[in-house]
């Protein structure tokens, strides 16, 4: 009995179909891995803003935060993710009022 050899046509369409199943795979490994990048950084930046007590460092960045957060959120439902972060805080000065005596 003799068992039919595939044609080199067949192999490479068999070659192929592995390649774009190895591709799918390398970029859902590629945008787990941003995405874990991401929550860690996010993740860090909050337990700094929650949890320093410098002012520098606390202060400073949840003024940045509020800066540049505005800019970087396109879609209005990210925007209501952040808004306990992106109005000031009663404690906190704002950039226009330090150094003025004014409240926030």
């Amino acid at each position: 009995m003799t068992v039919a050899r595939k044609s080199i046509g067949e192999r490479l369409a068999q070659l192929e179909a592995q390649r774009k199943t190895l591709q799918i795979r390398l970029s859902k490994q590629e945008r787990a891995i941003d995405t874990r990048r991401k929550v860690l950084i996010g993740a860090l930046v909050l337990h700094r803003l929650e949890n320093d007590r410098d002012v520098q460092i606390g202060g400073g960045l949840a003024a940045w935060l509020r800066s540049e957060l505005p800019k970087f959120l396109t879609r209005e439902g990210d925007r209501d993710l952040f808004d306990d972060l992106l109005k000031p805080q009663a404690n906190e000065p704002t950039i226009g009022n330090i150094g003025n005596g004014s409240a926030a």
